[in-house]
């Protein structure tokens, strides 16, 4: 007898993150899609927003029509703090998990939240049941968490070439330069409003260079892993394409390493991870071969200054460092083969 599919619910489903979930949920064996839910476009048809979309799916409908029995796992692709009303209201219902793409449950320490995002936190009880998942990192976790926090794109592209060395204490953590370049879709489908020069479909933009807002998530995470504060830059871009990130992370080698002993420390803490690609020494990448996929690619790079090297790290920001993350993390937390609707 074939086992019973989980019955999911997306809520935010026409945003650009909401529409690649309900593509990538469409084809995946083990799910039903029961609900697709957004405040506009009531009764349409989901393919309407998305030509990939061929499957026959449920209408978008009201958040309030939802029939929470016939839900296990919820996907929250949503505003800051919308999350928070959502599983406040609904974490009683046992049978629930929620994967929430927001910001909402990333922080653990409802100050800094309120810090970087200028709003309350209005479950903070909550917070000490969710679980911060770079899905690599916490693969012997996950399951015992019903509140999955997604983490944000560019600390996806980032924490992946750098946690493992910071770790293992290869790299000197005084000063660490990332420039990270996105597509414009991770402004949102409120791009225009965000970026309102004449030129913004042909120019570069840099952008939130002293307060990003995921370099919360950043400081957070190299916390757990470093007595000693890990000290860097960050230095955000948009760029004229639609999606994909490329993160470029400036490093210096601590005495007795040496980039071969990173090359394979990397290729070692990566090697079970079926969707991290650790390249060659010196290989040039760029985001063309992680287009619509949930790869990140990893090149670590020589430069022409003694013990300092580059890393490039690859991602595409709707998929891995969104959508894709979040149906990874729902394939671990359930027990389903880690690439299942994903390869």
């Amino acid at each position: 007898m074939p086992l019973k599919k989980l019955n999911i619910l997306v809520v935010g489903a026409t945003g650009y993150v909401g529409l690649d979930l309900i593509y990538l949920l469409s084809k995946h064996p083990k799910v039903k899609i029961n609900y697709l839910c957004a405040q506009k476009n009531i009764g349409k048809s989901i393919s309407r927003f998305d030509i990939r979309i061929k499957k026959k799916l449920p209408k978008i409908s009201k958040l309030k029509k939802v029939n929470w029995n016939k839900v296990d796992l919820a996907f929250l692709s949503l505003p800051n703090r919308e999350a928070q009303k959502i599983i406040t209201k609904h974490k009683k219902k046992s049978h629930i998990k929620f994967i929430d793409l927001s910001a909402d449950f990333r922080i653990q320490n409802p100050n800094d939240y309120k810090y970087w995002y200028k709003l309350n936190h209005l479950a903070k009880k909550n917070i000490k049941d969710s679980l911060y998942a770079v899905s690599e990192f916490v693969k012997k976790d996950i399951k015992n968490f019903r509140i999955i926090a997604n983490p944000g794109c560019y600390p996806t592209s980032i924490q992946l070439p750098l946690i493992p060395l910071i770790k293992k204490k290869l790299i000197n953590i005084n000063n660490i330069i990332i420039d990270s370049m996105s597509g414009y879709s991770g402004a949102g489908k409120n791009f225009k409003k965000k970026f309102k020069h004449k030129n913004k479909y042909s120019s570069i933009y840099a952008y939130g260079i002293l307060k990003h807002r995921h370099m919360s998530e950043i400081d957070q995470e190299f916390k757990k892993i470093s007595k000693k504060k890990v000290i860097y830059t960050f230095n955000p871009h948009v760029i004229p394409t639609f999606r994909g990130i490329l993160s470029t992370i400036h490093l210096q080698i601590k005495p007795g390493s040496s980039i071969n002993k990173i090359i394979k420390e990397l290729k070692k803490f990566h090697k079970n991870n079926v969707f991290v690609k650790v390249m060659k020494k010196n290989k040039q990448i760029g985001t063309g071969n992680v287009l619509n996929t949930n790869f990140c690619e990893i090149s670590v790079c020589e430069t022409r200054v003694p013990n300092k090297i580059v890393i490039f790290s690859a991602i595409d920001n709707l998929v891995k460092g969104a959508s894709g993350q979040a149906i990874q993390n729902m394939n671990l937390s359930y027990g389903f083969k880690e690439k299942t609707g994903l390869i």
